[in-house]
């Protein structure tokens, strides 16, 4: 039986949720809200890597309005609900295939995986996936990516590492046409936001894709580590103005005690957090849906 999104967010969120309460068990227990738990829960949520910010922005809420009939922790989920869901979008699919999703980030958050859970995940929808191997600067990167295709089964455009990034994707779209695929991911090179000619390079790539198809790339998705914390918050400052984020996949959710960083992004940043990695697996991909989140964070 498949596991459904609250198990594997659930799940996923243990190491978070196992932190919050040991601060909050009080303040859920007695069910009110005076000054000490407020300043438990307020710990309790920059402990998490909510943030100072979106932290005050809680308590201030829950100051003004308190919660009906005692329940602390279900307005507390209503509370995170609303900044979670604030900006939430589905993935943008082209009127007319082939979608194309490019797939940015630096090194180590684990975009490759990413990119095998998300070929993985539309193959399963019965969409025909193209993975395109556009990080030319390395190697491995373009090594990994065959592993994946074949074991996923989906196809692959490459070329050998230092060719040009933009003739990988051209030919890829391409291929895309030709084949009838219904969705191309494009892998690129890690790069930091201070890496000029690589941010250049990403323009290129949108150019070359917007050239043979109309309106691609379709989204440009960020992969973020939630382990790095506030880390991932200014990564995704650096990297809105150029390319441009359409969305984000956080990572390795599973391996940090600080998940309340979903929760300060979807509430500092005007971009909306499209997937959460929640395992090893390959099917460990899930949409990211603020109502399953919160009750997932405080149950």
């Amino acid at each position: 039986m498949a596991i459904n999104l609250f198990d594997k967010l659930s799940k996923a969120l243990n190491p978070t949720r196992t932190g919050l309460f040991k601060r909050l068990n009080r303040f859920f227990v007695s069910g009110r809200i005076d000054e000490e738990a407020l300043l438990d829960l307020e710990e309790a949520l920059i402990l998490a890597d909510v943030g100072y910010e979106t932290a005050s922005k809680i308590i201030s809420k829950s100051e003004q309005e308190k919660p009906l009939g005692g329940n602390a922790r279900a307005f507390i989920q209503e509370k995170i609900r609303e900044i979670l869901d604030k900006k939430r979008e589905g993935l943008n699919f082209s009127p007319g295939p082939p979608t194309v999703i490019m797939i940015i980030g630096v090194n180590g958050v684990g975009k490759t995986t990413t990119i095998a859970k998300l070929a993985a995940k539309f193959k399963g929808e019965g969409k025909r996936v193209l993975l395109s191997a556009a990080d030319t600067y390395r190697a491995a990167a373009i090594d990994q990516l065959e592993v994946w295709a074949e074991r996923i089964k989906v196809d692959l455009v490459k070329q050998s590492q230092g060719v040009d990034a933009g003739a990988v994707v051209y030919d890829s779209l391409k291929a895309a046409l030709a084949r009838k695929i219904d969705v191309v991911i494009i892998d690129t090179a890690g790069r930091l936001h201070t890496e000029i000619n690589l941010i250049n390079e990403l323009a290129k790539i949108k150019k070359v894709a917007g050239k043979q198809i109309k309106g691609a790339p379709h989204e440009i998705l960020l992969v973020l580590d939630a382990t790095t914390g506030q880390n991932a918050l200014s990564q995704t400052k650096e990297f809105a103005a150029n390319p441009g984020i359409t969305g984000i996949i956080l990572t390795k959710l599973d391996g940090t005690s600080k998940g309340g960083i979903v929760i300060t992004i979807c509430d500092r940043l005007n971009i909306p957090v499209k997937f959460i990695g929640t395992g090893e697996k390959v099917e460990d991909l899930v949409e990211f849906e603020g109502k399953a989140f919160s009750r997932a964070l405080l149950e």
